[in-house]
């Protein structure tokens, strides 16, 4: 497994600590945080620098605001939040570079906290090519580098990955990344067995790499949700209206002659439009799904088999709902399966995305053994065996 540097092996007294978080939390349109939980997991990092007699520079992006200032991005609602958490003032700064950031950087005492602003609002954090001076600007700032962002390291932006080299033996793990690389690692080297993985979602196209990953390590792999219909269509049964990528017929064929130990639904919800009051009925697979229907989420007879060969395991990774649950009336097949991974005798990892909301929204997400922050970055993990902002930090 990989073994990294974490801020245990450096010292951090009298220090300025510069740390890469991933704040990109959810807002309402009144600019509220709807959900702070990326915020909480990263409390354990930030608390040991402080405690630790550092003085802590905190970074991270929000959303999409397309390289420029924009208030509706600003990240002074996770200031205020963390301030909350922590019982104590979070200096907010006007940027994440410039010489005012500079000066409040150099006077930050021990156990202070500066939380630089939207790092996105420069368009080098994307594309750090534009100007390299920015990623020099933002190192300038701090003694140590942490990268606590798991959730961001698949991408090699300034902050994640080029960052790093500008502190030879002082570019380190926080606990959030190093906990992530450990129950991923876990998977790909030494996963208890038999090792099931469940994949749904909406496109194969963004899978077809931990697919084919995954294929060869695990003792079954589950298939559902929308990218389930490229599979049906490449074994030549209709599939009406519903969602698929015609360019991986083949690649989705190829899988399937490969592999002997994957599950595909043998019944599907359909319906004639995805809205709460669509005409829906349930159908055997094989049947084909008639012109003017769609497929919306597994059927019954699938959730019970799905339900019985999960019980086998003892290591499950899931990524992906297994139809459009935001719909209640589709939600069942999700549902069913966020509960039966919270009562399975097994180690259960949860990777990311629209699936974590699945098991929060079933109330079980406390009954799961590892919920990743990052879907994106757990997938690319479990492909590559690395990321960009994982490689600078490897010992």
């Amino acid at each position: 497994m990989t073994s990294i540097r974490t801020f245990r092996d450096i010292p951090l007294k009298g220090k300025s600590v510069l740390m890469r978080v991933d704040f990109n939390v959810p807002l309402d349109k009144q600019g509220h945080i709807t959900d702070d939980s990326r915020i909480r997991a990263a409390l354990p990092s930030i608390r040991y620098v402080l405690d630790q007699g550092g003085a802590l520079i905190l970074m991270s992006h929000l959303g999409r605001p397309q390289g420029k200032p924009d208030r509706a991005f600003s990240l002074k609602p996770c200031a205020d939040r963390l301030s909350e958490l922590l019982g104590k003032p979070v200096i907010m700064a006007p940027d994440c570079v410039g010489a005012e950031v500079k000066a409040l950087a150099t006077n930050l005492k021990p156990g202070e906290i500066l939380f630089l602003e939207n790092l996105r609002f420069h368009p080098e954090e994307e594309k750090p090519e534009k100007n390299p001076d920015f990623v020099r600007q933002l190192a300038e700032l701090g003694d140590v580098y942490v990268n606590d962002a798991f959730g961001t390291a698949h991408r090699a932006h300034a902050s994640t990955a080029l960052i790093a080299q500008y502190f030879p033996g002082k570019a380190v793990a926080g606990f959030l990344m190093e906990k992530e690389i450990r129950t991923l690692g876990n998977l790909l080297v030494n996963p208890k067995r038999p090792f099931y993985a469940m994949i749904g979602g909406a496109k194969i196209s963004t899978k077809m790499g931990v697919l084919n990953a995954l294929q060869s390590k695990v003792d079954a792999l589950l298939i559902g949700g929308g990218m389930a219909y490229t599979f049906f269509k490449a074994q030549g049964i209709e599939i009406g209206d519903s969602i698929h990528e015609d360019q991986f017929l083949s690649q989705a064929h190829d899988l399937l002659k490969k592999s002997s130990s994957i599950f595909l639904p043998v019944d599907i919800l359909i319906a004639d439009s995805v809205d709460a009051s669509a005409k829906t009925m349930v159908i055997d697979t094989f049947r084909g799904i008639p012109k003017g229907f769609q497929g919306v989420d597994i059927g019954p007879k699938t959730i019970k088999l799905f339900q019985s060969e999960l019980q086998k395991a003892k290591t499950v990774f899931w990524n992906g709902p297994m139809g459009v649950f935001e719909i209640p009336a589709f939600a069942n097949g999700t549902n069913a399966i966020a509960t039966t991974l919270s009562q399975l005798n097994a180690e259960t990892v949860v990777g990311g995305g629209e699936s974590v909301a699945a098991v929060e929204a079933a109330g079980v997400a406390d009954k799961i053994s590892h919920i990743s922050t990052g879907g994106g970055s757990a997938l690319e993990y479990i492909e590559f065996g690395t990321l960009p902002g994982i490689k600078p930090l490897i010992n």
